[in-house]
């Protein structure tokens, strides 16, 4: 089972959520610091 084409395709799918999870909070933190400057607390 754990040859190298499933240790290959582990380590892309891995990579790939890395990426996917890095660009969701890197969005969420530029739009929070947008907003951030709007607000006169």
């Amino acid at each position: 089972m754990l040859d190298g084409a499933f240790l290959s395709h582990v380590l892309l799918w891995l990579i790939g959520a890395m990426a996917v999870c890095a660009t969701v909070f890197t969005l969420g933190a530029l739009f929070s610091m947008g907003r951030s400057s709007y607000r006169k607390d």
